[in-house]
Order: structure tokens, then C-alpha cells, then sequence
């Protein structure tokens, strides 16, 4: 005899859904690092890059919102990306116990060529979707955090 077929969402909420999840994250960051290996970039220090040329943080504190790193981590990754000569940081005009951290000439240049090798991993995970597909895909990890937020 043949058992009944436990419905998708029982068996995502039992845990196949966390497992899955992690897989994926690390097939991301795996295929991500070695296109950015050549460049001397990690992931987590391309995070850092992507989020300086698009303006969205400056400060040790917005770097720890945005990428869900304690201080401490925060602050060794900075130093890594900092020994590269990609970023560097100056006084913060506004709170003289704080700095600000800014794109060097040298992490402005290097970043298309890390934006590409990133595009060339994730379209590699990509193969064989469709626009819809990849559509769909964005949609639902978006409304998962949209319920994360709201719990």
C-alpha cells in the first residue's frame, strides 16, 4: 500500500524548506566566490563594495543593519577590504567617535569587473530558467522576508 503524500507546505514547515534554503545560500556563495577569486574578493567583501557604490551605507553601524554582521565581524571585514586599498575610512564630520567609510579609486574600478562575476555565478545557478521563472523566484523571496519582518 502505498502512504498518502504529505502536502508541500507540511513538508517546507517541517524542515526541507531551512534545508533547501541553506543549500542554496551555499551554491550561491560558492559560485560567487570563485568568480570573484581572481579579483582577491569575497562575497561578504563584495556586499560591502555593492552597498557603497549604491549609497546605501556608511557608517559601521549602517553596514551591520544592512548585512546582519555584529561590530566585531563588521569591523575585521572592513579591515580586510581596507588592506586591498578598496575602501577606506575618514572622520565622520557629524560624531567624532565614528568614521565614514568610502570607495577608494582602486574599489570603484575593480567593481564592474566584481558585478560581472557575480552576474556570470548567479546566471550559472540560473540556467534553463525563464524570465518567469526568475520572475516568480524574486517574488516569493521577497514575501518571505515582507513575513519575516512581520513576525
Amino acid at each position: 500500500m502505498q502512504s498518502a503524500k504529505r502536502p508541500v507546505l507540511t513538508q517546507l514547515s517541517s524542515g526541507d524548506l531551512g534545508y533547501l534554503v541553506t543549500q542554496v545560500r551555499n551554491q550561491v556563495l560558492a559560485s560567487i566566490e570563485r568568480e570573484l577569486a581572481p579579483l582577491q574578493l569575497t562575497a561578504a567583501q563584495f556586499v560591502v563594495l555593492n552597498i557603497l557604490i549604491n549609497g546605501r551605507g556608511r557608517t559601521l553601524s549602517e553596514f551591520c543593519k544592512l548585512i546582519g554582521y555584529d561590530s566585531g565581524a563588521m569591523t575585521r571585514l572592513l579591515d580586510r577590504i581596507e588592506s586591498k586599498g578598496f575602501i577606506r575610512r575618514v572622520e565622520n564630520p557629524s560624531d567624532r567617535r565614528s568614521y565614514l567609510v568610502e570607495l577608494t579609486d582602486a574599489g570603484t574600478a575593480i567593481f564592474p569587473q566584481a558585478r560581472a562575476g557575480t552576474q556570470r555565478a548567479l546566471g550559472g545557478l540560473l540556467a534553463g530558467f525563464s524570465e518567469d521563472d526568475a520572475t516568480l523566484l524574486r517574488d516569493m523571496l521577497q514575501r518571505i522576508l515582507v513575513n519575516a519582518s512581520e513576525t
